[in-house]
Formats: structure tokens, C-alpha cells, sequence
């Protein structure tokens, strides 16, 4: 059908142009879970990092550098967490969102959303970076789903709070190969024991430092050590052989989104794994209603 006469094709483009969603690329699965949140049906948010995939080691696919060229806004976790990323080329704005929702991390330490405090200045600093792709009442629309997320993070961080407390004093030891839950110890008083860090350099397990590793696992009062991965590395089986301090059954996910899980059951199966291997309680049934209000947000 022909268009009338006072209406200006140019005008039918710039028209249809607006109501088209935006393209929004989120680096890796925590940030893209949390971004399509709050965006909701407004946006296109596609995710370089699939659920269950390490963030550290992402390689651009041909398909990713295609949906980074057409993105309007780039999102990253920030602090080094997807290194293939550190040069994009995109019409895009790029925003480190770690960097500026968390900017006090001496140890520039990229695994910030492990205290669900962070992944709310997080949630502020996506939201902000959002609103100036739509109109007044797409903005209106982001800002309720904001205070939505805010309202299940502070229950998130609460409920991590209560499980913790069930483990003795004496056992909140996480005792781990590397670096990655600094933010969830620091908050809720855990000990962090990231042995392979602390103990080796490059990763390289010595004779003095299996030693070394194994006197100080025996002394941490730790009744599990926690693997990256199940089956556990060969190097951990031999620390856990040497400390004779067993592997905990199953392993806690540290970079990013486990497979088939959102931002909020990742972080509630991590802290039920931690707390029942160390002898506390995990309320199961509480960790699913705050999926539930998670899932219900749109």
C-alpha cells in the first residue's frame, strides 16, 4: 500500500528505526543474566560467554565480532575478567561495569559479584548505562525492574549471611586452588585459603610446597578442600592425598554463570556446597523462593 502523500519516507525510517530493540552484547554469563533482567523485553542482549564457560578464556567467534559491530552498548565484568576483550572494535559504547560499580579492589580481583553488594552497584551501574537507549517510559520500565533486582540481591545477601553461620567458627575455611571468592569471605568472615596462590608459582606443585600446602590445609581446620572442577585436577588429588583433607563432592562454580543456572542459583548452589562440606545447614526451600522472585521479574 502506498504511503500518503504527507507523510515523509525518511520519517517512516527514523520511525521504524526507533521502535527497533537495541542490541546490548554482555561479556560473560553473570553480567548477561543480570543485563537481560533489567532489560527485559526492551533490549537484545546477546552473551559472548555461555553458562558454564570460563570468562578468562573466551576466544572471539566470527559470530561474536558480527553481533559486537551491531551492538549499540558493550558491557564488560571489568578488571581483566575476559582478556580477549581488552581491544574490541565496536560502534558501541563500552563500559567496564566492575570498574565502576566496585572501584575500591586493590587486588583488582575480577570475581566481585560473589558478594551480592557488588552485583547491586553492579545492577545501578547497568541500569544507568541502559536507560539512555529508550524514551521516558522504557527508562520508567528499567528503573522498576531495578528496585526489583535491588530487593532480591539484599535477600540473596542476607540469606548467605544466615547459611554461613551454621558452619562452626572454626571450619568457615574455603579452601580452594586459586583466588575467587575474596569478596564472599571478606564480607561474611570466611577464611579464604586459595593454596595453589599462595603456596606455588606459576601453578607449579614442588615437593616443598605439597609440604607446604598440606601442613596448612591439616591446621586451617578445614573438613573439605574445593575443586574447580569434578573430577578433580590430578594436582588436587595429590594435595587432598598429602593434607588427607577429602575433596568436597561437588564443585563450587567461581567464574561466572554454571551451566543451566541464573546469577541468583549460582550464588545460593555455591554457598549450599560450602556450608553443608563444613558442617553447617543450607535452607534449600529459601534459596528457591528468591529464584522464584528472580525469575519473576520482567
Amino acid at each position: 500500500m502506498p504511503l500518503p502523500v504527507s507523510v515523509p519516507f525518511a520519517s517512516v525510517l527514523l520511525a521504524a528505526a526507533n521502535t527497533a530493540s537495541p542490541t546490548v552484547v554482555a561479556a560473560d554469563g553473570i553480567l548477561c543474566d543480570l543485563t537481560r533482567t533489567l532489560a527485559g523485553p526492551q533490549a537484545n542482549v546477546i552473551c559472548l560467554t555461555k553458562p558454564g564457560s570460563d570468562p578468562h578464556t573466551l576466544a572471539l567467534r566470527p559470530a561474536d565480532r558480527g553481533n559486537l559491530a551491531k551492538a549499540q552498548l558493550v558491557l564488560l565484568n571489568g578488571y581483566n575478567l575476559t582478556p580477549a576483550l581488552n581491544k574490541i572494535k565496536t560502534p558501541g559504547t563500552v563500559v567496564t561495569v566492575g570498574n565502576k560499580a566496585v572501584p575500591k579492589n586493590p587486588l583488582k580481583d575480577p570475581h566481585i559479584w560473589h558478594d551480592p553488594a557488588n552485583v547491586k552497584a553492579m545492577a545501578n551501574s547497568v541500569a544507568w548505562c541502559l536507560k539512555p537507549l529508550f524514551d521516558a517510559k522504557g527508562d520508567a520500565a528499567i528503573d522498576q525492574r531495578r528496585a526489583k533486582v535491588d530487593g532480591v540481591l539484599a535477600s540473596l545477601g542476607g540469606w548467605i549471611g544466615q547459611q554461613i553461620a551454621t558452619v562452626p567458627q572454626k571450619q568457615r575455611v574455603l579452601v580452594t586452588g586459586h583466588r575467587a571468592f575474596s569478596f564472599l569471605a571478606k564480607r561474611y568472615g570466611v577464611r579464604e585459603l586459595p593454596v595453589l596462590d599462595d603456596f606455588t608459582t606459576g601453578g607449579t606443585l614442588r615437593p616443598s610446597s605439597l609440604s607446604a600446602i598440606s601442613k596448612s590445609i591439616k591446621a586451617s581446620g578445614s573438613k573439605a578442600i574445593f575443586a574447580e572442577s569434578i573430577p578433580p585436577s590430578k594436582t588436587m588429588r595429590r594435595i587432598s592425598r598429602s593434607s588427607g583433607v577429602p575433596i568436597a563432592k561437588q564443585a563450587l562454580f567461581a567464574d561466572g554463570q554454571a551451566p543451566g543456572k541464573s546469577l541468583v542459583q549460582t550464588a545460593t548452589n555455591n554457598v549450599c556446597i560450602f556450608v553443608v562440606a563444613q558442617g553447617g545447614k543450607c535452607d534449600r526451600n529459601a534459596a528457591s523462593q528468591l529464584q522464584r522472585r528472580w525469575s519473576a521479574i520482567q
